[in-house]
C-alpha cells in the first residue's frame, strides 16, 4: 500500500479500514523533550517527526469563566497562584511536577451561578483567532489531523471548578447542580466551536478529558454515568457526527463498567487505556474491537526498563492491529525516565510490529 498521510492514516483507522501502518501519537512530558534534546535530539527537530511520530492538531476554545489570575505567593520552590476557573493551587518549579490545588472557589451551588454567567459572557479572544489563521494553513498542507478539544465533564469540572470531594457529594445530594455544570460546560463549548467552524475553518474530530476511573475502580457507579453524564457524551458525539467529525474521549484510570454505555454515545476511539489502572486492551478489544477504536495501553511505567516495554509491544501490538481500529502510544504520556536511546529502540520497534 501507498504511505498516506497522518491524516489518512488516522482518518481510516477511526474506520478500520485498510492502512499501511497503525498511527503512532503520543504526548512527550517537557522534562522528556529537554533530556532528548541533551541526549541526541536534533537541535530544531521535533521529536515526532525525528522518531516517525504521527501527529494530531488540536485547539481549544477558552469556555472557563475568567477568574482573574493573580501571584499570590512566590519563591525559588513555588509561587501560588489562583486560575481563570476559580481555584487556587501552588504550582511548583521542577520540571514536570504537578500543580497541587488548595482552594476551589466556586466549590458549591451557591456559588455556581457567578461562575455561570462568567462562562456565559461572549469574549472574542475565547478563540485564538489570530493563531488560526496563521496555522492553519500549514496543517492543511501538511496533511494533519485535526481535532477540535471540547471541555466539558465529569473531570474538568471536578479538577478546575468545584474540587473532587465536592462533586461526587454533588452527584448524589444536588444532581440538578452537577448536571447544570456539565450543560453549561458543553454548550459554551460547542458554541465556541461552531464559531470556528462557521468561520470556515475545517476540522476532522473533537476531543476531551474526562478522567473517570482511578486504579482498579471508576470515581462512581455505572448508574450515575448513565444518569448524569452519559447523555452530554452522546450530545458532544452527536454533534460531532453531524458534522462529519469523528469523536474520541480520553479517560484515565480503570472505566471497564463504563464501556458498554460509552459505545451506546457512539464515541469512535477510546485513549489511553491505562494499563497501570487495570485496563486490559486484549479484554476490551475482544469484546468492543468491531464497535470502539482503541488508542494507548503501553504501560509508561515499562518505557524505561527497553527489555520489559519491548516485550509488553510484543505482546499487545499484534493483538491489538488486528481488523484495524488500533493507536500505538504509552497507557498516558511519555514519563521523563525515558532516555533518548530507548525511545530511539521503542520507536524503531513500533514501526516494525505496526505495519500492515
Amino acid at each position: 500500500m501507498v504511505q498516506l498521510t497522518e491524516r489518512e492514516r488516522i482518518l481510516r483507522t477511526y474506520k478500520r479500514q485498510e492502512v499501511d501502518r497503525i498511527p503512532m501519537l503520543d504526548t512527550a512530558w517537557e522534562g522528556t523533550k529537554r533530556r532528548w534534546a541533551s541526549e541526541g535530539l536534533p537541535e530544531n527537530t521535533s521529536w515526532e517527526s525525528y522518531f516517525g511520530f504521527d501527529r494530531w492538531i488540536r485547539v481549544c476554545p477558552d469556555n472557563s469563566p475568567r477568574f482573574e489570575r493573580r501571584i499570590l505567593e512566590q519563591n525559588d520552590r513555588y509561587r501560588i497562584e489562583t486560575t481563570p476557573w476559580g481555584n487556587t493551587q501552588k504550582v511548583f518549579n521542577e520540571l514536570d511536577s504537578t500543580p497541587e490545588v488548595l482552594d476551589f472557589y466556586y466549590n458549591d451551588s451557591d456559588k455556581w451561578e457567578e461562575a455561570k454567567a462568567k462562562m456565559l459572557t461572549d469574549y472574542e479572544d475565547r478563540i485564538p483567532w489570530k493563531w488560526l489563521e496563521e496555522n492553519y494553513p500549514k496543517w492543511k498542507k501538511a496533511g494533519r489531523f485535526t481535532q477540535l478539544t471540547v471541555w466539558f465533564g465529569f473531570d474538568v469540572a471536578h479538577s478546575r471548578l468545584t474540587g473532587t470531594e465536592n462533586m461526587l457529594i454533588g452527584m448524589y445530594e444536588e444532581p440538578e447542580w452537577v448536571t447544570d455544570i456539565f450543560d453549561t460546560y458543553l454548550n459554551t463549548s460547542l458554541n465556541l466551536c461552531q464559531k470556528i467552524l462557521d468561520a470556515g475553518y475545517e476540522f476532522d474530530g473533537i476531543f476531551w478529558y474526562d478522567d473517570m476511573g482511578y486504579k482498579g475502580s471508576p470515581f462512581f457507579s455505572p448508574q450515575l454515568y448513565r444518569d448524569l453524564l452519559k447523555p452530554y457524551h452522546k450530545r458532544a458525539v452527536d454533534w460531532a457526527h453531524e458534522r462529519g467529525m469523528v469523536a474520541e474521549l480520553h479517560s484515565c484510570g480503570f472505566i471497564e463498567p463504563f464501556i458498554p454505555d460509552i459505545i451506546e454515545t457512539g464515541v469512535d476511539m477510546l485513549n489511553p487505556l491505562e494499563i497501570k489502572a487495570g485496563m486490559d486492551p486484549f479484554k476490551l478489544k475482544a469484546q468492543y474491537g468491531d464497535k470502539l477504536c482503541f488508542h494507548g495501553g503501553i504501560n509508561a511505567q515499562l518505557w524505561d526498563n527497553i527489555d520489559l516495554v519491548k516485550a509488553e509491544m510484543e505482546r499487545i501490538i499484534p493483538v491489538m492491529k488486528e481488523g484495524g481500529g488500533y493507536v500505538f502510544a504509552s497507557d498516558h504520556s511519555i514519563p521523563n525516565s525515558v532516555s533518548f536511546q530507548n525511545m530511539t529502540e521503542i520507536a524503531k520497534l513500533a514501526h516494525k510490529l505496526g505495519k500492515y
